[in-house]
């Protein structure tokens, strides 16, 4: 396997998961990166890691960074809920998620930090990812393919794994019938401290709930909590890991959706503090609770993204070049698969690529396989994503009603409010 050399081009989630996978089974492995060093813009927040999620780190990761990472995600022994709410906190329903007083159980999902999860992954990478090499080309041929870059200089490699994001201009070149649909939604993203002044901004039956509000003007409030099983700092140090944790506190994770139109005009010419002031004047109708996380925001935190949504390709050829995670299948972020789709990936591309060396097989073939099961699962949680997003934005006016008042109203008779302690 050491003959085969494999560059990927992005260090995000599902390159830096593809990376460990294939270094621990003697692929040659290189990662490139655009962004100059690990942390030098704002990748997202929290993630939920599901099933799928999981089942992909702890087969690609080394066992005791898989083990970081579990040290460093939220406590699982409580019981979770997803709640759907009116802008006032009034509950229209609820999903209920079973806990895992041991958790040990790796089909509960958990939240993680995206970040810190990312400076995991780095580990035991140093010397083999990239920064400032920011891919801009591939070539193809019968042997490998040739990777390009806006520094002029290029590589040549077995297999080349695009990982570069929603932005990909590789996918822009090799698939260029496949750009992302605009979906007419913008979300306003922000981080929030958890514990302001010695009290938690969450109230008690809240902690662990995602929130979604449903707000007038098809606006909705989206928000959860990242609270540490154990300190970044403390698991670092136990697993022997130098590196500083990016974060090191409990927060609160919330986003605003909201549509087009009422989107900021101009918005990537905007500073933090004027996005953060437009975050603020959006949400003055919605719950105080749900301002109170906005209005104490960490200013540098915030950040304005277009949803977009993939186009699944009509003809995908296959070639020494593939494509994973936000690349080839961005999605919405109702419904979280986004990560794990992403994470999945990865996993099952290690696994095709690793058998098709052990049995002898072309590497077409092994990427050929890896592209259909990919499309199969990624491309059905595109489309559920879209739908989702499509039904938390209430057009008619009578379902409208039913929904943010009749239903609410009915539950709060036999209910206790969600903001009570």
């Amino acid at each position: 396997m050491a003959k085969i050399s494999v560059a990927i081009a992005g260090a995000g989630l599902s390159g830096l998961c593809l990376a460990h996978s294939l270094l621990r089974t003697g692929f040659d492995v290189q990662v490139y990166e655009r962004d100059p060093a690990p942390h030098a813009r704002r990748q997202g927040y929290r993630i939920t890691v599901d099933g799928y999620g999981l089942a992909a780190l702890q087969r690609c990761l080394p066992p005791h960074l898989f083990k970081l990472f579990l040290a460093t995600t939220s406590p699982t022994d409580e019981t979770g809920y997803f709640r759907v709410t009116n802008h006032q906190l009034g509950e229209i329903f609820r999903l209920t998620f079973k806990g895992d007083p041991s958790g040990n159980d790796l089909r509960t999902p958990r939240q993680a930090d995206r970040q810190t999860l990312r400076a995991i992954m780095l580990e035991g990478l140093q010397d083999k990812v990239h920064f400032g090499k920011e891919a801009v080309r591939a070539e193809t041929a019968s042997d490998g393919a040739t990777l390009h870059f806006a520094d002029g200089s290029y590589i040549q490699a077995s297999v080349i794994v695009c990982a570069d994001g929603v932005n990909s201009a590789l996918r822009k070149q090799l698939l260029p019938d496949c750009e992302p649909e605009d979906t007419n939604s913008w979300g306003i993203y922000g981080r929030t401290l958890l514990v302001q002044n010695g009290r938690s901004l969450v109230p008690d039956r809240l902690k662990t709930s995602g929130v979604f509000a449903m707000g007038p003007s098809s606006r909705g409030f989206f928000f959860t909590t990242m609270r540490f099983r154990e300190a970044p700092q403390t698991a670092f140090s136990r697993f022997g890991v130098d590196r500083i944790p990016p974060i090191t506190d409990d927060y609160v994770m919330w986003g605003i959706v909201l549509p087009k139109e009422q989107s900021p005009k101009h918005q990537g010419k905007w500073s933090n503090e004027m996005l953060l002031r437009f975050a603020q004047d959006i949400t003055r109708d919605f719950h105080p609770v749900l301002q109170s996380f906005v209005d104490r925001a960490d200013v540098d935190s915030t950040m304005a993204v277009k949803l977009k949504a993939a186009k699944e390709p009509s003809t995908w050829p296959v070639s020494r070049v593939t494509f994973m995670g936000d690349a080839v299948h961005v999605m919405p972020p109702t419904g979280s698969h986004g990560g794990n789709t992403a994470l999945r990936d990865a996993a099952l591309l290690a696994e095709k690529l690793e058998a098709a060396v052990i049995q002898g097989e072309a590497l077409e073939k092994a990427i050929g396989s890896y592209q259909e099961e990919m499309s199969h699962y990624a491309f059905r949680e595109v489309k559920s994503a879209k739908a989702m997003l499509k039904r938390f934005t209430i057009k008619n006016p009578i379902i409208g009603w039913v929904m943010m008042r009749a239903i609410p109203r009915i539950r709060s008779i036999t209910n206790k409010p969600l903001t009570s302690e």
